[in-house]
């Protein structure tokens, strides 16, 4: 158990870091604080890349294994302030839980991840083998991955842990997603005489139907390939007096393991080609939405929106050495698998590192009103970090 020191060190990074407002893009605040928090704790290095995703460095007295925590700095926007009894971003402390936009999603546990590798390091009088990397990345809410793929390439870890929220669980695999975008193409026309038009919603429509009809993916951990429409425009718009020459349909696809870019667009442009072969003013295309930000550094980022699913065996050494070591310090976690999408889409999904997942708080507490987190869950994620250094960096 944490002594109260440790406690307040953890509550008192956490809560700067709340302090900080630092949506996607605008993140340099939080940046800031967590450089200082590195700093005060010991580290013996900070990298900032040109994403201005932030890492600090602990380095072992001898070489070995390298272990990457895995936190992003980034939080979705507060919506309606007046909504919270807590102000979001006052980090306010009541009846054991700390409040604020971040608090679960996810500056409590980048706090705790920074803390806990310092106090392992400390403990052990950096007499381990093996370099400690606590990442704090942008634009994680934007982009799951895009940003850590210049992280991986740079210190090219042999683990990850991803710090989401998991109630001091592992997990160890998760759904990917890609957005997908279809779109079909008309022929303007006054709406007095549709008939020398082609109005592209009523071609989309069809489309959605041919959709409807697909049998899902699925798999017997993760579940069903969902994929769900969440808008649909056309144009132009508005389109008074005017038939559609344009329309744009997205929808959100949760991504199984192994499920390629290419596995995926298949039966979309088989249900494409069908519609056209029986309709020839169907002409659709289908591809996936790219996204473009601007990072805090000024530098751009770019990704298409395709992030994988990946799912490692409960029973792979790595995942049974933590587990071992986590219930040697008093814990008691279940091994299961996240329901939402993280930074492991790259990790683990693209670049096949060894990663799990482990975190304070509740899955079900990110991007509410009076976000929170409890403070046993903040000061208890700070010794999991520990044990699991202590496991995955053994000699």
């Amino acid at each position: 158990m944490l002594c109260e020191k440790r406690k307040e060190q953890v509550l008192e990074l956490t809560r700067q870091l709340i302090r900080q407002q630092s949506y996607s893009g605008h993140e340099d605040k939080a940046a800031a604080v967590l450089t200082e928090g590195f700093k005060s704790l010991g580290f013996d290095d900070v990298y900032v890349d040109g994403y201005g995703n932030t890492v600090g460095i602990l380095r072992g007295a001898r070489p070995g294994k390298k272990v990457l925590f895995d936190g992003h700095m980034d939080t979705v926007p507060v919506t309606d302030e007046a909504a919270w009894t807590h102000k979001p971003f006052d980090a306010e402390v009541e009846a054991g839980m700390l409040y604020g936009r971040g608090a679960t999603d996810m500056k409590g546990a980048l706090a705790a991840t920074a803390c806990g590798a310092a106090f392992f390091a400390e403990d052990c009088g950096r007499d381990f083998a093996g370099e400690i990397y606590v990442a704090g990345s942008v634009h994680e809410e934007c982009f799951e991955g895009v940003a850590s793929r210049s992280l991986s390439a740079h210190f090219q870890p042999d683990y990850v842990i991803i710090a989401e929220a998991s109630q001091l669980n592992l997990k160890i695999g998760q759904r990917g997603r890609a957005e997908i975008v279809f779109e079909t193409f008309g022929k303007p026309a006054h709406s007095a005489n549709p008939e020398k038009g082609i109005n592209a919603v009523y071609k989309m429509a069809k489309l959605i139907d041919a959709v409807q009809k697909l049998v899902p993916t699925h798999h017997p951990v993760l579940g069903k390939g969902i994929m769900e429409l969440v808008d649909i425009k056309s144009e132009p718009y508005p389109g008074a007096s005017v038939v559609p020459q344009y329309c744009r349909a997205t929808y959100d696809r949760r991504l199984l393991v192994g499920e390629t870019k290419e596995s995926v667009l298949a039966p979309l442009q088989a249900a494409i080609d069908a519609l056209a072969a029986a309709d020839p003013d169907f002409k659709c295309r289908v591809s996936f939405a790219v996204g473009r930000e601007t990072c805090y550094t000024g530098e751009e980022i770019v990704g298409e929106r395709f992030f994988p699913g990946w799912l490692f065996d409960r029973e792979e050494p790595f995942v049974q050495d933590v587990y071992a070591e986590l219930k040697a310090a008093g814990f008691d976690p279940e091994i299961t698998q996240y329901n939402f999408c993280t930074n492991g889409s790259h990790y683990a999904g693209e670049a096949g590192i060894k990663t799990f997942g482990l975190g304070p708080s509740r899955e079900n507490l990110a991007h509410t009103i009076d976000e929170h987190v409890e403070l046993e869950q903040l000061y208890s994620a700070a010794e999991c970090y520990m044990a699991a250094l202590r496991a995955l960096l053994k000699e």
